[in-house]
């Protein structure tokens, strides 16, 4: 429209019935004039606004989503280079070098668990007069540890954090009296609870007095609400003893650890739990069975000699 003295009073005009229209609309309320005409605008509009929505909502869900995915990267991203300059404060001279192996293979099982772990190194052990178990980690507060996270090593469970400091952590370890975390047998998933029995190996009451139980099943932490303190997966250790089954509603079998309590060095606090359940994934491979050798050993009967005898072969 070209910019003439009559189109600039037609925009006046239109501009003024507008506030006119908003007026009587306001004022009328419930019997607006103007509803009849809003509805059939809503009839109108209604679908393709709700057409949009649907279009939009799922990439609102996906910005979302990235956005979180951005976040956790960002987290592990940083755990990442809290434990590369770990490893370069352990170095790398002889003394070092099995502590560096016990780094990279917690890093291993912690990535088969999709847990998000702080490494940290045992600085003190606790008393160990009336069967108290623990350890002092050398990391706090100020690194993000809180009370009740999980602790482990390339070996399966080491206890959970108790106590935390600025920047130290007691760590209860899974071999303390007071200790007890719940379990899930590897294949047929029965459940249990293990508990601490100082040096001895863990009891476990399996909830099933029947379950089927042999020497050499292994045993993973079953989780807990929130993951606090136990995530799940984590591995626990290997069935050594079963008690006859008498008919009561639980069982009791015995459980050597994964973990040798008596040498910990290096391990980590779960500070960010799995997505998923990580089930027996965390769990080594089994050894494959060494086939026992045979050796075949041919006997040939010598010739008859006259007298009707065997004679002996030179």
């Amino acid at each position: 429209m070209r910019d003439t003295r009559e189109s600039r009073l037609l925009l006046v005009l239109l501009i003024a019935i507008a506030f006119a229209l908003i007026t009587v609309d306001i004022r009328g309320g419930e019997d607006s004039p103007v509803d009849g005409a809003r509805q059939a605008a809503a009839a109108v509009f209604g679908p393709v606004e709700d057409g949009v929505a649907t279009v939009v909502d799922p990439v609102g869900d996906a910005v979302s989503a990235v956005r979180d995915s951005g976040d956790r990267h960002d987290r592990l991203a940083t755990l990442e280079n809290e434990n590369a300059a770990l490893k370069a404060r352990l170095g790398s001279d002889d003394r070092n070098r099995s502590r560096l192996g016990q780094f990279d293979k917690m890093l291993k099982s912690a990535g088969a668990g999709q847990y998000g772990i702080k490494g940290a190194e045992v600085i003190a052990i606790g008393a160990a007069q009336g069967f108290s178990w623990t350890v002092t980690i050398d990391i706090g507060a100020n690194d993000g540890v809180t009370r009740d996270m999980t602790v482990l090593n390339g070996d399966g469970l080491v206890g959970r954090v108790t106590t935390v400091g600025p920047g130290t952590s007691t760590v209860l370890l899974a071999n303390d009296p007071d200790f007890t975390v719940g379990t899930r047998m590897e294949g047929s998933d029965e459940l249990g609870f293990a508990s601490g029995q100082g040096d001895r190996p863990l009891r476990v009451q399996l909830l099933n007095g029947k379950a089927k139980v042999s020497k050499g099943d292994r045993l993973v932490t079953f989780g807990s609400q929130a993951d606090k303190p136990f995530v799940p997966g984590v591995p626990v250790g290997v069935v050594s003893r079963v008690d006859p089954s008498g008919g009561d509603l639980t069982r009791t079998i015995y459980v050597t650890p994964f973990v040798g309590f008596t040498k910990l060095d290096i391990v980590g606090v779960v500070v960010e739990a799995p997505r998923t359940d990580p089930r027996d994934t965390v769990l080594p491979a089994k050894p494959k069975p060494t086939p026992t050798p045979t050796v075949t050993v041919t006997v040939t009967p010598s010739a008859p000699a006259a007298d009707g005898q065997f004679q002996q072969e030179q």
